[in-house]
């Protein structure tokens, strides 16, 4: 048994922790794009990432990558379908920066998800509450008040709400 392996995994898995103020973005967040009526939304969905070779990014994973919370365009699913993984990569990825998780971490994630093919990512900082949204992965916009706007997707929501 290699010790290392479960050490970091532990470790990997402590960093990722939420806390109350994560929790509540990540409610918020579900909350108001549900609200806007065009997309499903999900949280902490797993998405396959068997289509892109990870040894170019430095992230832990090999087989999945979960955002906090992703959209997809609106449809029914039945309710005799579930998935496990996502093979059909959202159109948004979230994640929300937990208290002991670094933002290099997750600006690797955003270089993966855009390779997979997102649209757009966003990077929510309840600390400091701002949103970054990041519509490539090198070009971004930060919001620390009024509403975060995201071009891409034709997206506007009010920052005080995400945080409340």
């Amino acid at each position: 048994m290699n010790h290392l392996a479960i050490l970091d995994d532990t470790t990997e898995r402590f960093n990722e922790v939420g806390s109350y103020k994560h929790s509540s973005a990540q409610a918020n967040l579900a909350f108001l794009l549900k609200q806007l009526g065009k997309y499903s939304v999900l949280t902490d969905l797993s998405l396959d990432i068997g289509a892109v070779d990870v040894r170019q990014f430095d992230i832990s994973t090999k087989e999945e990558i979960k955002p906090d919370v992703c959209i997809y365009p609106k449809r029914k699913v039945s309710p005799s379908d579930d998935f496990l993984k996502m093979s059909e990569m959202p159109l948004l990825a979230i994640e929300i920066l937990s208290p002991k998780q670094g933002i290099y971490d997750i600006v690797e994630k955003f270089k993966l998800y855009f390779a997979l093919g997102v649209k757009a990512c966003w990077l929510v900082i309840p600390h400091t509450q701002t949103v970054i949204v990041y519509s490539t992965r090198d070009h971004f916009t930060t919001f620390g008040s009024g509403d975060v706007v995201d071009e891409t997707l034709d997206i506007r929501l009010p920052l005080a709400e995400i945080f409340d």
